[in-house]
């Protein structure tokens, strides 16, 4: 059985264009079958002329359910086009990095040789990613259900204006505000929009949902991370008539009018990665975000931990039992007045010092 790919390239660059028709030519010259849209197709042979490889037109030689693979060239957002179009199916889909971070993407521009050959060899595993439910209501009417792989974005309508909203959890108000917006988004999206936004990285195998406020006008407004099992809902509040707008991935969008509900939950349909590199996910937030690791010196060898002692237990000392100091009679020798001063017996009567309120020379009681 003929084995094909299907390619997706972000034809609005010449250099994407340039790498599938080199993915074409290697997938050909190994035995596969490269597949392509025929709009790209058409894009292609406008921007490098005659296209002299044999490609099949999707939807017409062959569906979807006929591939095998997708191989998406360019950034995240084109993985995202990519993951739209092939919803339904379960196609995985490798990445390669054409565009600044692609934090979806698999590879970079300079592995491409090697990733198609990984292809070749089937030498990549598939792994899934939680996706959201999308639903909208407004005026007691349902008027759209979606999905999202990254985030749901609620935003304001109109720049001068802020959009009042309340947050709900499991059908219960959280607390209300007048924000920018709110992200609800899985863990894919932590390190897209929720993270502009301040929302904290998830790691993808976490199962987890996450509530981001925008820029909101509360004391309490922290990102919300809750169970995948949890229902998110934001409505936009009536006691103002500012407007929002609904993104999805950044690729649909509908206008949201006071009044409106939108509730989210995970999907049960996933989106499938293929993945050639076993890295794990604290490394690719360092290459991607280049963040600074100077001075990581890491866990010492075996050889330095078979020397290391175990380290002695210090027991808590003991309460020491309070020094008693006798009592003394009044008037034995050595004792004081209530004035804490040492009693001077050589002294005379008329040497004593008054006490505080006493006139000088006044008797003392001792007198």
């Amino acid at each position: 059985m003929s084995r094909r790919v299907l390619i997706l390239a972000h034809t609005g660059r010449e250099e994407a264009m340039a790498a599938a028709l080199e993915v074409c030519l290697q997938l050909q010259a190994s035995g596969l079958i490269p597949v392509m849209s025929q709009n790209e197709i058409a894009d292609m042979s406008s921007h490098l002329g005659l296209i002299d490889v044999p490609i099949e037109i999707l939807d017409v030689d062959v569906a979807l359910a006929g591939i095998e693979l997708v191989m998406v060239l360019g950034g995240d957002g084109t993985i995202l086009r990519a993951a739209e179009e092939v919803r339904g199916q379960d196609l995985p889909l490798l990445g390669v990095n054409l565009g600044h971070v692609g934090f979806l993407a698999e590879s970079e521009r300079a592995d491409l040789a090697q990733t198609v050959e990984w292809v070749v060899q089937r030498k990549y595993v598939v792994e899934e990613r939680m996706t959201i439910d999308v639903t909208v209501w407004a005026q007691g009417q349902k008027i759209l259900h979606t999905w999202a792989l990254n985030e749901v974005a609620i935003e304001k309508g109109n720049r001068e204006r802020m959009i009042e909203v309340v947050t709900e959890v499991d059908g219960r108000p959280l607390s209300s505000f007048g924000c920018d917006g709110v992200v609800m988004a899985t863990p894919t999206g932590s390190t897209a929009y929720a993270f502009s936004a301040g929302g904290p990285v998830v790691w993808p195998e976490v199962e987890a949902l996450l509530m981001v406020p925008i820029s909101a006008h509360a004391l309490f407004a922290k990102p919300l991370v809750v169970s995948p099992k949890s229902k998110l809902a934001v409505e936009v509040l009536t006691r103002t008539e500012a407007h929002g707008v609904m993104w999805c991935d950044g690729r649909r969008t509908i206008d949201l009018p006071p009044g409106s509900r939108i509730e989210v939950t995970r999907s049960a349909n996933p989106v499938r990665l293929a993945r050639i590199y076993q890295t794990p996910f604290s490394a690719r937030l360092v290459r991607k975000f280049e963040l600074p690791i100077e001075g990581w010196r890491g866990r010492p060898g075996e050889e330095a931990a078979a020397r290391t002692s175990q380290m002695p237990i210090v027991s808590s000392p003991k309460p020491r039992a309070p020094v008693r100091t006798p009592l003394r009679h009044p008037g034995s020798a050595g004792s004081q007045p209530e004035t804490g001063r040492p009693w001077n017996h050589e002294r005379g009567a008329g040497d004593r010092t008054a006490a505080p309120g006493q006139a000088e020379g006044a008797p003392t009681h001792h007198e």
